[in-house]
């Protein structure tokens, strides 16, 4: 059961044209593992929950229904936060040979970022958290070409030159007093 003291935001769901093509492109990118399938009984659809956590459920749903005519998507972004540079070349690599197009590396400071669109449209974030902050939103360029060392050396000169830094630390005693 996870530990909360307020309302927490938990999981999101996304309609899919094609149900078991974004189970795959969600499975396989991100590592999540399928905890549950089926049509809903009051909810008409096929509902197909992912996971990357034991301690929930469900931290993604998909649900069939999207119009196959649907020309966007409403959702604004759906985001994963990784744990190291690294692993956001692996998901580059991964959601490039699945499909993924539209790619936007950005350096937002407090996070390292890679955008990119799902096979169906869906702007998905992948990053990597940052020990420092900036006032948002913030974007440069990223390349993920150089290695770890330079981009947190670069990174920490970029937000110090910014008025607003501060440690990720301080910020969060700030705001979460």
């Amino acid at each position: 059961m996870l530990k909360i003291t307020r309302p927490t935001p938990s999981h999101f769901g996304i309609y899919a044209t094609d149900v078991d093509k974004m189970v795959n492109f969600y499975k396989a990118v991100f590592g999540l593992t399928e905890t549950d399938r089926g049509v809903g009984k009051t909810f008409k659809a096929p509902l197909v929950f992912l996971s990357a956590s034991p301690d929930q459920h469900h931290q993604l749903v998909i649900a069939g229904g999207r119009p196959i005519e649907a020309t966007f998507s409403t959702v604004m972004q759906l985001s994963f936060v990784v744990p190291s540079i690294q692993y956001l070349r692996e998901i580059r690599t991964r959601a490039t040979e699945l499909g993924a197009t539209k790619f936007l590396p950005l350096n937002h400071g407090n996070a390292l970022s890679v955008y990119f669109a799902d096979p169906e449209g869906n702007t998905v974030e992948a990053y990597v958290d940052m020990p420092f902050y900036i006032s948002q939103p913030h974007g440069d360029p990223l390349n993920l070409d150089k290695d770890d060392e330079t981009l947190l050396r670069e990174t920490e000169a970029m937000c110090r030159n910014d008025p607003s830094f501060k440690l990720l630390d301080e910020w969060r005693a700030e705001v979460f007093k």
